[in-house]
């Protein structure tokens, strides 16, 4: 049984470190897209146009039902046959930004319908329209109802990044993968990436618990 040595790993603890600022970076800038991606569809299935709603709907329930990787190398492998070639690290950030952007759309619905039919009324005898109904007096309460299931998502998608990888985005896991094939110290190096996911996703979830605390205040 060979003899586990970590302070093999210190040579490559550059690329470890670009390799979890890029996960980082990634996750960050795709939630706020999907986000925004999410909140316009909800928008669109719950006071928006019939025929918007169904473009929405039929959008969600491709991406709900096809992985994630998949949906990757559509963007990355596939676009290009139809003219449109997108570097690594636009790939990914496209196809993570689609993909909670789906299931971000189904969250913020969920929130929207359990709002008091009450707001939607009151809003409308003050002369506002739908849309400012939505934006002024529907919105932040949706938000609070689903804020914790957003959350999780967006971990979700963090944790899923890893397969961007397989483009060679180079994230966390191509970090792992490119230290392996040089020292071949398999086991190091994905516990040590374990770990750090494993951070990661624990920072991220008391992130984003006092982000929502400080948002949504209990009153």
């Amino acid at each position: 049984m060979r003899k586990l040595d970590f302070s093999a790993l210190l040579p490559y603890a550059d690329a470890l470190v670009e390799g979890l600022i890029f996960t980082v970076v990634l996750t960050l800038v795709s939630t706020l897209a999907g986000i925004a991606v999410g909140t316009v569809g909800a928008w669109a299935r719950t006071s928006g146009p019939r025929w918007a709603g169904g473009l929405v709907a039929a959008y969600v329930e491709v991406i709900r039902n096809t992985p994630f990787i998949v949906q990757l190398f559509f963007i990355f492998f596939g676009l290009p046959a139809a003219g449109v070639k997108l570097s690594e690290a636009s790939a990914a950030f496209l196809a993570m930004t689609i993909n909670l952007g789906a299931y971000s759309t189904e969250i913020i619905r969920a929130g929207i319908d359990a709002t008091p039919k009450g707001h939607w009324e009151a809003g409308l005898s003050l002369a506002m329209s739908r849309f400012e109904v939505f934006r002024h007096v529907v919105l932040a309460p949706a938000f609070k109802k689903v804020w914790p299931a957003l959350s999780s998502q967006i971990i979700i998608v963090m944790l899923g990044s890893s397969v961007v990888s397989q483009i060679s985005a180079e994230d966390l896991t191509y970090a792992a993968n490119f230290i392996q094939s040089r020292n071949f110290r398999a086991f190091e190096v994905y516990f040590l990436v374990t770990a750090l996911y494993l951070a990661l996703s624990i920072a991220m979830r008391a992130a984003l618990a006092a982000l929502g605390a400080k948002l949504f205040p209990k009153v």
